[in-house]
Order: C-alpha cells, then structure tokens, then sequence
C-alpha cells in the first residue's frame, strides 16, 4: 500500500497569485478581451490566497501584489474593450482600406482617414489635433 501524497497548496499560494497576474497583464496588452477574463480569474485566485496564506502564518506581499496587478490590468484590458467596441466601425473601415492600399500614399491616406473618423466620434478633440507617431 502506499501512502498518499499530501499537496501543500498555501505553500504557492501567493506566487500563484502573482504568477496569474503577471499574465492577466501580458495578456491585456495582446488580446484585451482575454486579458479581462484572465484578470477575473488572477483576481479570484489571489484574493482566494490571502486567508490560505494566513491560515499557515505565510506571508501575503505576493498574494496582495496579485490583487494589485491583475486589478490594474482588469481596469486597462476593460478600457481597451470598449474602446474597441465603440470604435468597431472605424476600425473596420481601416483595416478594410489598409488591404485595398497598394502603395505608401494610399495607406497614409487610410491612417489620415482613421483619424478624421476617430476625431468625429471624439467631441472633445479638436479637429486636426489628432495625430498617430506612426503608421498602425
């Protein structure tokens, strides 16, 4: 007969946690709308982490810096989304000119008009103002 393995969860606890939300925060800044769910779930797991870790007189810094990153990165990636959804059409419309553009004026033209719509669906900035550093 042998004898069961005994598991130690609240020893990884809190580096679980902040492994979690190290990628919610990659993840938010590849795929935003991944990064929201893999934000709620780093979110659930350190919080989660906290009373394990203190049940066993461990420290919590790794659990609490957990909360921290994948809070922040639930804020941005949620962000991210919406502008993204709000913008759909304008997005769509440039990716749609940027295949058709077969030369480099044709596809500064594309970035020209992105910004025009995006100025229009923007009251709040001023016409012309809005400028990309670079090509998207």
């Amino acid at each position: 007969m042998t004898t069961p393995v005994q598991l130690r969860p609240a020893e990884g606890a809190g580096r679980r946690a902040l492994w979690l939300a190290f990628a919610a925060v990659v993840l938010t800044f590849v795929l935003p709308l991944a990064g929201v769910v893999m934000s709620l779930f780093a979110l659930v797991v350190s919080i989660r982490a906290i009373p394990t870790l203190k049940l066993v007189s461990k420290p919590t810094g790794a659990a609490v810096a957990g909360i921290v990153l994948s809070s922040l990165a639930l804020l941005v990636s949620l962000s991210v989304t919406a502008l993204q959804f709000y913008l759909s059409d304008e997005l769509s419309a440039y990716a749609e000119c940027k295949i058709g553009a077969g030369t480099v004026t044709a596809q500064n033209e594309c970035v020209e008009r992105l910004e025009r719509a995006m100025e229009k669906r923007f009251p709040f900035v001023e016409p012309g103002s809005l400028e990309f550093p670079f090509p998207p």
